[in-house]
């Protein structure tokens, strides 16, 4: 470390961030700096051996959040040059971002000659180069994805054309897709999104695939297997037990005990979680808040030890997790190998090291992308009052912006790798190439072969498969036919009996092609494989049968996991066969169904990730027991109360606690997402989860936008109850009267969803129920729920009003058209309310299981 340099050491970060202080509490700290690239260099704690060369700095990049090579090795990075560039995120969505390029003139690893390939971009996020001159890339709020053209070779694009038409895609830019991922199976994939994508000439054809529960990073093993991880996630990578066209497994097994605790060097205690997510003793953060840039070492330049790990960043920790990966009876679990020392592979010191990217380069070792800044937070998280915002302007965080730097991890035993010269080299020679040691160069080679289209490689492509001893090639040999459209069925029946399992689970994946095509004999196939001696073999067996819908792959997979013992088959069955139950078992129409699919679809994209997946709020991993990372959607009051009130917060957003109870997830705004995307995914958990009421339109979604489009901040419980209708609470001395079995009136307001009201005879109109409040009251609204009975709603009704039971104002009249009617009208006085049948229906009855009045205003 230089004399001078002002690094805050180890020592000197601890003394200052032990400071005792309150919440309310944050006296001055000395404020962060930014330093240069060798400060930050010496800053970092590697195991013996290991070191980082600096590849890229400003002024050559700024802001960096993704590095990919094309097949001459040059890097593309894009760069999110207007995010948080202030405290409060000003101009954010300014089109002020690029995509830079980078190459070494001499091949030396120097990387001296800088353009910029796509300027103006909104926050790119989305990046994959594909031959010479091309990239596609994607920006923020949308998932139209382009393709970039470099089209005279001065390394600047100047045609764009599209590639993907997604629309629209609104909410926090945290929460928006990232990747892309061109995967072995020629899928190629983004975080969040329930589909993949694949190349064709004249556009991207799109796929189903699992929701993935990634957000920031995703990459793939040596045998095609994709990994996501959640940024905003307690655990790190999610839904990598197979690949998520088969579904997203996540089993508890999947890590080793203790491997969601991060052991970091800063303690600053610049968490967005608050208390509860550092260590008081270091103000160090605990467990993973904000893991991202997923990577699967596959070089061939760095230790054999490190080949096969997963590694990703934790930019809020300042470290990268290096784990130990381990299959055993086809199930995959992950493992800190430093966990007894408490430590990581790799940690610094300095405040403003942020790795938010990590890739396998073409030279062999491993980039790190450092999005070098003070904070790393969307601004949402550092509002006026949050925690995290007092802590910013402790340290002046804020002040640190316009970094970024690239670095290469080494070794003192190997060299970086020579550069590749893919994009202008013969079929033949990208063939070899599927031979390599390097990961990326095998995936590259695959990817330019399939781009040109050209099947007169397909002889030299099955021999490798035939004759190669290296089987990674003999599985790239046969993906490259797949994704040509020249796979010849004899040679997958060949090798669907190969003697490496992996090799056979490989082409019971690409006789899934074939099937799909018309040969309908490779069920056969498939299903003898159900009985291979190998755990990933059966499990793959047991998949394609599933996502080709076999008629027996029910009763096979039952019949599997209860005689095969692999616990990765037994986890997986058990996912498959017993999902959990979340829509309510009603009946619905069509558009509600269409509308609750939309819904679910988001919610599994998006939600689980601090909502849980059965909605009952995800578990804090390492806080008190019990502790939530968001409220539960099952039976919030939020939720199953006043429509206007789950759509405010969908609209503008909630902080602060929840009937006495505080949460680490904030709900922010997503408003910039359109009225049906919020009507579909509010009409969802209303009516998932053990929860049913009324679904919710774009039209009142749409109302309440106009209504409340002068709102700049996010809503607090108190502030959400008082703008919307709450029960009256004095349901225990109403009186209840009825034209029809009137002795049973009480069953309705009784609190038991076993028991009703109900008429005993078939609707008529002029039947009537009548509620007297024990004093007059403004009302603005009665919600009738005859759920377990679902057919016995009115037909059709009126409300009316009255303060002494004798004159009579009519307020509102319609039609129920599920179990769950919801009459509202104008704020009124009264004592008296009286609900009319106005429709007829022979052989129903009119119920109430539950009756709520709404108070007004």
């Amino acid at each position: 470390m230089p004399p001078n340099s002002t690094i805050l050491s180890l020592a000197t970060v601890v003394a200052l961030s032990s400071a005792s202080f309150a919440d309310d509490a944050f006296p001055p700290m000395p404020p962060v700096k930014a330093h240069t690239p060798a400060e930050t260099i010496a800053s970092i704690q590697l195991p013996p051996g290991y070191h980082l060369e600096l590849v890229l700095s400003e002024p050559q990049i700024k802001e960096p959040v993704i590095a990919s090579f094309d097949g001459d090795g040059r890097m593309f990075v894009a760069e999110m040059r207007s995010y948080m560039q202030d405290i409060e995120g000003k101009n954010e969505l300014d089109p002020v971002s690029r995509v830079s390029l980078h190459w070494s003139s001499k091949g030396d690893g120097v990387y001296d000659q800088h353009t910029i390939f796509a300027d103006n971009l909104k926050l790119p996020r989305m990046l994959l180069p594909l031959d010479k001159g091309r990239a596609i890339i994607g920006e923020t709020d949308t998932n139209d994805l382009f393709i970039y053209t470099d089209t005279d070779g001065d390394g600047v694009s100047d045609k764009k054309e599209p590639f993907f038409i997604g629309g629209a895609r609104g909410g926090n830019l945290e929460h928006q897709p990232n990747g892309l991922l061109w995967a072995i199976d020629n899928g190629i994939y983004s975080t969040y999104n329930n589909y993949r994508l694949r190349w064709s000439e004249k556009g991207a054809v799109k796929e189903p695939a699992a929701a993935n529960n990634g957000q920031w990073g995703l990459c793939q093993d040596d045998h095609g297997k994709v990994y996501f991880v959640n940024a905003g996630g307690e655990t790190g990578p999610m839904s990598f037990q197979v690949p998520v066209v088969y579904g997203a497994f996540s089993p508890k097994e999947r890590f080793a005990p203790g491997f969601d605790v991060v052991w970091p060097l800063v303690g600053m205690a610049d968490v967005q979680g608050g208390t509860g997510r550092f260590r008081p003793e270091d103000k160090t953060l605990n467990h993973f808040t904000a893991t991202a840039g997923i990577e699967v070492y596959r070089g061939d330049r760095l230790p054999e030890e490190l080949r096969g790990n997963v590694f990703f960043g934790e930019p809020v920790g300042r470290l990268v997790r290096r784990s130990v990966v381990e299959s055993k009876g086809g199930l995959t679990t992950l493992s800190n190998p430093y966990q007894d020392a408490k430590s990581e592979f790799l940690r610094s010191t300095d405040p403003c090291f942020r790795p938010l990217n990590l890739t396998t380069a073409p030279d062999g070792t491993l980039y790190i992308v450092d999005m070098y800044r003070g904070i790393i937070q969307e601004g949402n998280w550092v509002r006026e009052g949050a925690y995290l915002r007092k802590v910013v302007e402790q340290y002046a965080f804020q002040n640190v912006v316009g970094y970024g730097r690239i670095y290469r991890l080494v070794h003192d035993t190997t060299k970086p790798g020579p550069p590749p010269h893919m994009n202008d080299e013969k079929p033949a020679q990208l063939v070899a190439h599927l031979e390599h040691p390097n990961g990326w160069w095998r995936d590259t080679a695959q990817k330019l072969l399939i781009l040109r289209g050209d099947k007169s490689v397909a002889p030299a492509l099955a021999a490798m498969a035939r004759g190669s001893k290296n089987y990674l090639a003999q599985m790239h040999a046969l993906w490259t036919l797949e994704g040509l459209g020249a796979l010849d069925a004899a040679l997958v029946r060949e090798k669907i009996k190969d003697a490496n399992p992996q090799v056979r689970a490989t082409a019971i994946r690409v006789s899934e092609s074939l099937y799909q095509a018309g040969d309908k004999s490779f069920a056969a196939d498939v299903q003898t494989m159900t009985a291979d001696q190998d755990a990933d073999v059966v499990i793959q067996a047991a998949l394609t049968a599933k996502l080709l819908d076999f008629p027996n792959w029910k009763t096979t997979l039952e019949t599997l996991a209860a005689a095969n013992p692999s616990v990765g088959l037994k986890s997986i069955a058990d996912s498959v066969l017993h999902p959990p139950e979340t829509i309510a078992k009603i009946e619905f129409t069509p558009e509600q169904k269409k509308q609750l699919k939309a819904g679910e679809v988001t919610y599994q994209t998006l939600c689980t990730a601090c909502h849980g997946a059965d909605g009952k709020g995800m578990p804090m991993i390492g806080a008190a027991p019990g502790a939530r990372l968001a409220p539960a959607l099952a039976g919030s009051k939020t939720i199953l109360g006043h429509k206007d009130g789950a759509i405010y917060v969908q609209l503008h957003g909630l902080v602060g606690d929840i009937d006495g109870k505080k949460y680490e997830g904030q709900m922010i705004a997503m408003a910039t997402n359109d009225d049906a995307w919020i009507a579909s995914v509010l009409s969802y958990v209303r009516n998932s989860f053990g929860n049913h009421v009324s679904f919710i339109s774009p039209g009142e979604v749409a109302k309440l936008r106009v209504e409340t489009k002068a709102r700049t901040q996010p809503w607090t419980v108190a502030e959400l109850r008082a703008a919307v209708p709450q029960p009256l609470t004095n349901r225990k001395e109403w009186k209840l009267t009825a034209s029809h079995e009137n002795k049973g009136c009480a069953a309705a307001i009784d609190g038991k969803e076993s028991s009703r009201y109900t008429t005993n005879a078939s609707q008529t109109p002029g039947m009537w129920f009548q509620i007297e409040l024990p004093q007059e009251a403004t009302v603005a609204g009665v919600e009738l729920d005859s759920t377990p009975s679902p057919r016995d709603y009115p037909r059709g009704y009126k409300a009316e009003l009255s303060t002494d039971g004798q004159k009579w104002t009519e307020v509102a009249k319609g039609k129920g058209n599920d179990a769950i009617t919801e009459i509202e009208f104008p704020a009124a006085k009264a004592k008296f309310i009286r609900l009319t049948q106005t429709g007829a229906v022979d052989g129903l009855f009119w119920s109430i299981h539950e009756l709520q009045v709404l108070a007004g205003k």
